[in-house]
């Protein structure tokens, strides 16, 4: 059957519907990585980044998906949480929240840092947007009752508003120099593969539950 006949049997306008449906159907899955220079890719080339590593490998896998890098070297959640409503487009399907890094270097308070979180969160949930929260852990010279308030704050805000949830962004680099700058902090190219794999079980199963909706 002849596409003009097929016109000729369907109404104008369930025609309409229908095209729109698929039109919407073909489009990719938005994700932003909003973060600092963790998610920014400091220091490494074009492609290295974590969003740009992360979409080849979800695009490897069979995701049809589309990741904006919205990180910025030396962000805090101050920073962030000021810049939130236009570093995210209003398309935007999911977000990688990555920041309080730079909080912890800097020894801001927790109870800021939580606070900033908590605004950039419910901010995002207004807009209908998901979210993935990835945790820091605070480094030990920072003290104990700092590491203990700093690291609670990020599984807490999980748990509160039922967040996917991956606990440590550096997990398996940060103590591996090999997969370090010189600066012993940011990882290098093999260090975002590392993060890479790390990361993917966490938004595979978040794209599984989507497409189970």
């Amino acid at each position: 059957m002849g596409f003009k006949r097929i016109l000729g049997i369907v109404p104008v306008a369930a025609l309409s519907v229908f095209l729109t449906i698929c039109a919407a159907a073909a489009e990719p899955y938005r994700i932003v990585g909003f973060g600092d220079s963790l998610m920014a890719g400091y220091q490494l080339d074009a492609g290295m980044s974590f969003p740009e590593k992360l979409e080849v490998a979800l695009k490897a896998g069979g995701h049809d998906v589309v990741i904006a890098n919205a990180g910025v070297s030396g962000d805090t959640t101050s920073g962030g949480l000021s810049r939130l409503d236009w570093s995210v487009p209003e398309d935007t399907d999911l977000v990688i929240l990555e920041l309080g890094a730079n909080d912890m270097l800097r020894g801001i308070s927790p109870d800021i840092t939580e606070k900033n979180l908590t605004a950039m969160i419910e901010g995002l949930r207004a807009r209908g947007i998901d979210i993935i929260l990835a945790g820091m852990i605070a480094a030990p010279n920072l003290g104990a009752d700092y590491g203990e308030r700093f690291n609670a704050l990020f599984p807490a805000l999980a748990e509160k508003y039922d967040l996917p949830f991956y606990p440590f962004f550096l997990e398996g680099v940060v103590a591996e120099r090999k997969l370090l700058l010189e600066d012993g902090m940011h990882p290098n190219a093999d260090g975002v593969e590392r993060m890479v794999e790390g990361f993917l079980p966490v938004i595979e199963e978040v794209l599984a539950a989507g497409k189970a909706d």
